[in-house]
């Protein structure tokens, strides 16, 4: 009995969820988003495709039955007349046209994944941008509360230094009133916050509250990256290069399926026939069949130029899509150098404004010892709150800037491995 109460307990309580981490919410978004289903369908489209280009390898077989009637019999037909035919075709060369056409297929339907790929991989970036807002819109409410708290206290203190004469009202208004501005500013952060966390269910396409984030990526700052390694891996593995790459190969092989118009076409058929003076087979008296055998071989000698002009696209083509690759490539070499610069710089300011917020914590500590002591002024002590303020917000933006750029590397190279971790 008490283990049925205890297990029927157990049901009525809230299930408590573990909280979720950047990887988890991309991979739920990757099979939640529509767009990642769309995509899905031009592979299955191009894959289709290539189907129909491997036909050309496969004979045709076609099979016909008719059956006609005259109003009267002629000498060379009878009143009811039915014929059964089947018939095979088969084209044995067409200048490679079959293999090259399957070439060209094969490369657009690699595109039409590599898509698929680049798309993921955008939509990570996308939800792990929107989880670092997220993460600094936390960071920068916790600031605006720690400033709030502090000003209230020192509005509190003031106030029962006015009850003893040791302030007058006018000092105790303006604590107020500092106090009553970072009220506001909690309350602008926390709605910030809110907005962030609906960016963030909104791009992962999931229901989404504060309480779901783990933010444990954030514990230890990024390690360092390999330029030149990055640089390379780019280059050989970033989806939207090795689009254009395979587009190349692409026109390059349907240049090749034009050409094939220059060489003759061997085809080979076969055909059957039976007739008979019934409309239905097998039922009249005159039965003929007949069993033919063709080989045929056949080659155009000019058709207006047009195997000339679609040769010439072809190549243009082939041309143009060279490049823009290499335009692309010049980009992103030189978008990843800059992110790499922004990259170490932010880092090594990490340190920095680590010990900003020490030294503001420290001119905050004496400065209203000194207050106090009646040896510094209220604004004195308001310009140290404010300079810890600063600080702490600095150190936010620092980390968000780094993580920011890190998480911008990592989608330019797609998964670049780091080097050992330096603080």
């Amino acid at each position: 009995m008490k283990t049925t109460s205890l297990l029927f307990l157990l049901i009525l309580l809230p299930q408590v969820l573990p909280a979720l981490t950047l990887e988890q919410i991309q991979q739920k978004a990757l099979a939640a988003r529509p767009v990642i289903r769309q995509y899905q369908v031009a592979v299955e489209q191009s894959g289709e495709d290539l189907r129909l280009a491997r036909s050309g390898y496969y004979p045709s077989v076609n099979l016909g039955y008719k059956a006609w009637g005259l109003d009267e019999a002629t000498s060379r037909e009878a009143r009811e007349n039915s014929s059964f035919y089947g018939a095979l075709r088969w084209n044995l060369f067409s200048g490679l046209k079959d293999q090259y056409s399957i070439v060209a297929a094969e490369m657009i339907n690699e595109v039409e994944e590599l898509r698929l790929e680049s798309i993921k991989q955008d939509i990570q970036l996308a939800i792990a941008l929107k989880y670092l807002a997220v993460y600094n819109q936390a960071a920068l409410l916790d600031v605006a509360e720690d400033t709030s708290k502090t000003l209230k206290k020192l509005y509190l203190e003031s106030r029962n230094r006015q009850e003893v004469g040791l302030l007058d009202k006018n000092t105790v208004l303006k604590f107020k009133v500092d106090y009553d501005n970072a009220d506001l500013e909690v309350r602008r952060e926390k709605a910030n916050l809110q907005k962030a966390i609906n960016d963030l269910s909104r791009e992962a396409n999931l229901p989404l509250v504060f309480s779901d984030l783990e933010f444990e990526e954030f514990d230890q700052v990024p390690g360092l990256f390999d330029p030149d390694s990055a640089e390379q891996k780019m280059l050989a593995d970033r989806s939207d290069l090795r689009i254009l790459e395979k587009m190349v190969a692409a026109a390059q092989a349907k240049s090749k399926v034009r050409k094939a118009g220059y060489y003759p076409q061997l085809n080979f058929s076969t055909t059957y026939s039976a007739y008979d003076n019934h409309y239905l087979s097998g039922q009249g008296r005159v039965n003929e069949d007949e069993l033919r055998a063709e080989l045929s071989l056949s080659v155009n000698l000019f058709n207006g130029y047009a195997d000339e002009a679609a040769i010439s696209k072809a190549e243009a083509e082939v041309r143009s899509v060279n490049f823009q690759l290499a335009e692309l490539q010049n980009n992103y070499k030189t978008e990843l150098k800059n992110l790499f610069v922004d990259y170490e710089i932010n880092r090594a300011n990490i340190a920095i404004t680590r010990e900003d917020i020490a030294y503001a914590e420290e001119n905050l500590r004496i400065t209203e010892i000194k207050y106090k002591e009646g040896l510094q002024r209220q604004l004195d002590l308001l310009a140290a709150i404010a300079n810890l303020t600063r600080a702490q917000a600095n150190y936010v933006s620092v980390i968000r800037l780094v993580f920011t750029n890190y998480f911008q590397i990592i989608r330019m190279v797609e998964d670049v491995p780091q080097t050992e971790q330096q603080e």
